[in-house]
């Protein structure tokens, strides 16, 4: 028997990167795979590269959208056994740069549209279920230079992570938090110049004890075993980082 069969599971920001990778595993061990993305070009494109996964179009950072989009789920199947909060973006600048708008963006997606998606999701979660969170090391270690903003909001999800799970273990959710160190995914695309990419990957691999940047496939990984065996842990931070943090 598959790990997730019969299970519905909603993943949002599933059409590139760790969302899409996590879709396609989820969906391989019998899942129901529900994935947004933030635009119709996006879907579009998912609709292909992600056969037999439901691709909705999603505005992760309005409350409203979120509201729509468990609105959606829940006509359709009824429930969401587990919810991966995935959606998010990157985006880096020193302090003196930053300005209301670049705050504002990361903030209202990551973190705003973030809780108003598991508020809205929880009354149709069932007893036993399971939400996970994309945070980063960014979170944790304060981060690179430039990565103010960004490593706030994915703070932010840590606590999230921690404070949701007490909130709901009399009904038996488990809430549990994946923190990626340096991963090649396209969201480094929307938040850094190719240069400044290729400096990024290089200067990781320095830092890094595994001596490597992660991949996609490792962090979906880590969400299947929180999704489906790690049926004892609730609060906890799963560190997909090769020992950045750790060691």
């Amino acid at each position: 028997m598959a790990k997730l069969d019969g299970k519905i599971a909603l993943i949002s920001g599933g059409t590139t990167g760790i969302g899409a990778e996590t879709a396609r595993l989820f969906q391989s061990e019998g899942a129901t795979v529900v994935v947004t993305g933030s635009s119709e070009r996006s879907v579009e494109a998912a609709k292909v590269a992600l056969p037999g996964i439901e691709v909705l179009v999603s505005d992760a950072g309005k409350v409203a959208a979120t509201s729509a989009l468990v609105g959606q789920v829940k006509a359709k199947h009824g429930r969401i056994d587990v919810l991966f909060v995935n959606a998010g973006i990157a985006r880096f600048a020193p302090i003196a740069q930053i300005d209301e708008a670049f705050f504002d963006s990361q903030f209202n997606l990551n973190v705003k549209g973030a809780f108003f998606l598991i508020k809205h999701a929880i009354p149709i979660i069932p007893d036993g279920g399971a939400i996970i969170l994309t945070a980063s090391v960014a979170g944790a270690n304060g981060g690179l230079g430039g990565s103010t903003i960004y490593g706030s909001t994915k703070a932010a999800l840590r606590s999230f992570g921690r404070t949701i799970a007490k909130e709901l273990i009399p009904r038996g959710i488990r809430v549990n938090t994946i923190s990626p160190g340096p991963i090649v995914t396209p969201i480094l695309d929307k938040g850094l110049t190719p240069v400044q990419k290729d400096n990024f990957i290089e200067g990781a691999k320095t830092r890094i004890p595994l001596g490597r940047t992660g991949t996609v496939a490792e962090v979906a990984a880590a969400a299947l075993y929180l999704a489906a065996d790690a049926t004892y842990t609730t609060g906890a931070e799963l560190f997909v980082d090769g020992g950045l943090i750790d060691l």
